[in-house]
């Protein structure tokens, strides 16, 4: 199975676009160790869209298209469901496990996640109450894709 990471949006040159690389880079490595076939990161363009709710089913359309049929879909949504890395990481492990296509964390543009893409959506996770940046929430589910997988692989890394 292969993560993905796709988001609305490209990131532009500088430390937020390094930061979230060097951890997509380090879950690319230890995924092998834990029975994955890697990590990748795919951006789709924003809507020009007039109106908020068709730029939302439009970005929709654009992320679905950015990651296999059969895929897991996780929404990162700000009225989503708190999760901690534990219960992310096990979320992975199952999905791997029970043979899915790819596991697909799904970042929405600046005007949110199309309602239709949420309610398709296996898992609608939040990281907190808080709006965050979409630079932050991209470095921030890196992150925790590293963290998921070195969880599964018993690594260190992850200390309670």
């Amino acid at each position: 199975m292969r993560l993905y990471l796709s988001a609305i949006g490209r990131l532009k040159a500088g430390p937020e676009r390094d930061i979230c690389a060097r951890y997509l880079e380090r879950a690319q490595a230890a995924s092998r160790g834990v029975g994955l076939t890697g990590v990748e990161m795919r951006e789709a363009d924003e809507s020009r869209a007039r109106r908020p709710e068709d730029r939302k089913a439009e970005e929709a359309g654009a992320l679905i298209q950015t990651i296999p049929a059969g895929a897991r879909l996780v929404v990162l949504d700000e009225r989503g469901k708190a999760m901690g890395s534990e219960a992310f990481a096990a979320d992975v492990g199952a999905a791997r496990d029970g043979g899915a296509a790819g596991y697909a964390l799904l970042i929405g543009g600046p005007d949110g996640v199309d309602p239709a893409l949420r309610a398709r959506a296996s898992l609608v996770l939040a990281f907190g109450a808080m709006t965050w940046p979409h630079q932050l929430v991209r470095i921030m589910a890196a992150e925790q894709i590293y963290r998921a997988i070195t969880i599964l692989s018993g690594h260190p890394y992850h200390r309670v």
